[in-house]
This record gives structure tokens, sequence and C-alpha cells, in this order.
């Protein structure tokens, strides 16, 4: 299951230099709007100490980690709605991704230019929220034309709908993203899931800060926690500078004392792509053997059964010669020194796979 997540933000907030320090893909981290034209794919592998314990039980001939898709987007501008800038191609590459990475200037540098002239990351959040917040709403409209006939006609089905999406209209035209708005997950489903809204993707808030702030924050990062209370977002603080320094570092240890001596028990890499993985509810599936030892991504509380299609075709014959028959139908809940425990079966056998 590939998991693919955009970085988005206004111009020159740090997005590229981020997207560098995060994979080996190089876009121009220029001072200027636009530097990032096409949207930059990288793929960085995902951090877990977990392989590293596996390594030792099991001493395999090659460690495979999983990995994560990032995207670098193109800087978003007022009016990208109606194809201001790089609008129409902004929309497009992050209606494709499944998760945003919302990167917020939090820093002060009369160096850097700011689109807009000052630093102020409500504002911008604000900017972007709102240009989504449109091209969402046109989709909303599309589709209560198209069955508002059908509706006041007295079609059941097409009531309920019409009857949700004009509540969402509303809700959006307050400025609220959709990712607020509350419905069932049968409704999501069954009513929202082809308008593909924009606002309704999880989001992770990055506040890009100084290395005086990567701990503690600011002035800026507290007046975003106040702005997305309401919302049940995460936000990370994570100083892009301090990252691409991590970056280019050749050795672990290296790593880790000047971590250390920034204050910082672990990267801020490695933190958001947990906080991605978390996000979209995704664990790990660790296969083990002689030949490798490797992590799978799938989602949370998959079954065991179901999971087996991320696999290869000889992890996936191991799999089922050890369980021994589909009829298993126990859950993925939890690993232990390599061992992977299936709840809630009749089998409640345990073998060497796992996940968490």
């Amino acid at each position: 299951m590939a998991l693919q997540a955009g970085i988005v933000g206004l111009p020159n907030v740090g997005k590229s230099t981020l997207f560098n320090a995060l994979s080996n893909a190089k876009a121009q981290a220029a001072n200027f709007p636009f530097c990032t034209i096409e949207p930059n794919v990288g793929v960085i592998t995902v951090p877990d100490e977990r392989l590293i314990e596996l390594e030792k039980l099991v001493k395999p001939n090659r460690v495979v980690p999983t990995t994560v898709e990032i995207v670098d987007i193109a800087g978003l501008v007022k009016g990208a709605s109606k194809g201001e800038g790089l609008g129409n191609q902004f929309l497009g590459n992050i209606r494709s991704t499944d998760a945003i990475i919302h990167v917020l200037r939090c820093f002060d540098d009369d160096n850097v230019i700011h689109v807009d002239g000052s630093v102020n990351p409500v504002r911008d959040k604000e900017i972007i929220d709102i240009e989504l917040q449109l091209k969402d709403l046109d989709g909303v409209d599309r589709k209560i034309s198209k069955i508002e006939k059908q509706a006041k006609a007295g079609d059941k089905e097409a009531s309920n709908a019409y009857a949700l999406l004009t509540a969402l209209k509303a809700h959006l035209e307050a400025g609220k993203n959709a990712r607020a708005f509350e419905v069932s997950p049968e409704d999501k489903e069954k009513y929202l899931a082809e308008l593909s809204l924009l606002t309704i993707k999880p989001v992770i808030y990055v506040c890009n800060v100084d290395e005086k702030s990567v701990v503690r924050g600011n002035k800026h990062t507290a007046a975003i926690r106040e702005a997305i209370s309401h919302e049940n977002a995460e936000i990370l603080l994570v100083s892009a500078e301090i990252e691409s320094e991590i970056a280019v570092m050749e050795s672990f240890e290296d790593r880790q004392l000047f971590l250390e001596d920034m204050g910082l028990h672990e990267s801020g890499v490695a933190r958001l792509i947990k906080s991605t993985y978390h996000l979209l509810h995704l664990i790990t599936y660790f296969t083990a053997g002689v030949q490798e030892v490797r992590a799978w991504t799938i989602t949370r509380g998959m079954l065991a059964p179901q999971a087996t299609p991320t696999l290869s075709s000889m992890a996936r014959k191991r799999l089922a010669g050890i369980t021994g028959s589909w009829r298993c139908r126990g859950r993925i809940t939890s690993w232990t020194m390599g061992i992977l425990c299936i709840s809630g079966s009749t089998c409640s056998r345990q073998v060497r796979y796992c996940s968490n």
C-alpha cells in the first residue's frame, strides 16, 4: 500500500527545504515563489526501531524497511481556486494525495521574503483553507444542482443526499473545512467519497520554526495552536534548517549527538512520518526469515487474510502455511519480540509475523 502525502503551503515557508530533508530528491530551494513548479516526488524510508530488534533476533541476509512517498507541491497563492498562479495545477496535485502536510512559516527572518510582506501563520493557513474550501464548494454546488430535481420529486435517496450536501455547503460557506463536518462513516462513504473533497483530507500542521523555538515553540506556534483547536488536527514543531543539517550527517552517532545538543529525542523527519502513519490509521506489518526481514504498510485493524495482497507471493505462501486456514479471521493487534498476536479468532495461535 503506497502512502502519499503532499507538502503544501504558501511560497517561501520552507516546504522545499523540508522536502529535501525528507527525501533524496532535490527540489530547488530558491528564495522566490514557484521554485517547485512540477511536483517533486521523493521516497523516504520509514524509521522503525523494531526492524533493528528483528534483525538481531533473526539475523537475515537483508533488511527491507517500508517507505513513504512525499510530494512537494508548488506554492499556492490567493485566487488559486479560480486558476490564479499555479492554482489549477496545485489543486489537481493535492487531490491525488492521501494526506496533507501543511507547512506554516513560524519564524522571523528579514532575509527570507514573505509573499504577503509579514509573518502571520494564521493568515497563511486561512489563505490556503479558503482556496480549498472554494474548490470544494464548487463541487458540492454542482452535485446539489444535479440531484435537486430528484430530491424535490420525492426520491428518498436523492433527498438524503440533498439534505446532507446542503448542510455541508453551509458548513463550507462558514469558512470551515469538510474534515470538521459531522457525518456518519456510512454517509461519508455513500455521499461524499465521490466528490473527492480537498478539505476532508487528514492534515498535519507543521510549524517551521527557528532553532531556538524547536522545543517550546514561540508566539507564532501559540497562535496556530489556538487557530486549529477546533479541528482535531495535529501540530508539529520542526526546524527545516535543523533537518537539512541532520540529513547530510553520515553517522547515526553524529545525528544523535546533534539532536541531544538541540534538546530533541528524535528528528523532526521521524516524528513527521510517525504522525502521518497515525493520521492515516496505518501500521507496519513485518515478515521475518533468514532471507530477509521486511516491513509492509497495512491499515490498522485489517484482518490477516486481507493483509496478504500487500505482500509478495512468497510471503503470502509462508503466512498461509503458518496459519493453516483462512477460517482464521483474527485481527492483527500487536507484536512482542517478533511475534504476531492474532486475537478474536478461533485459532489463537501466534506466528512469527508482526505488526503495530
